[in-house]
């Protein structure tokens, strides 16, 4: 299964404004989102967001990134950007949408 837009859109920034390589970024993304409880692939914007504030910034800062949470601020307002179609779709979203409820 794919992973989500919201998760493929912090793990793209965060490789163009830091020097974490792709697998460094998303390794290191994927991380804050165990923590938080998170999956990537049904992670959605707003949950994203909270990450980005109270998880991802600890993550970055012991790999050695510095202003990290000017950085995951930065992030998180392009977040906003996403279309909330573009949300993964959970299970229970997809079976609702189908019934027609």
């Amino acid at each position: 299964m794919a992973d989500s837009p919201a998760f493929d859109f912090v793990c793209t920034k965060l490789e163009g404004l830091t020097d974490l390589d792709r697998l460094a970024a998303r390794g290191t993304v994927r991380l804050a989102l165990k923590q938080a409880g998170l999956e990537a692939r049904t992670v959605t914007t707003d949950q994203m967001r909270v990450v980005l504030d109270k998880v991802l910034p600890p993550e970055l800062t012991a790999r050695g990134i510095s202003n990290c949470e000017v950085m995951c601020i930065e992030i998180a307002a392009g977040l906003a950007g996403l279309a909330i179609s573009a949300e993964a779709e959970t299970p229970d979203a997809v079976f609702k949408r189908l019934g027609g409820r």
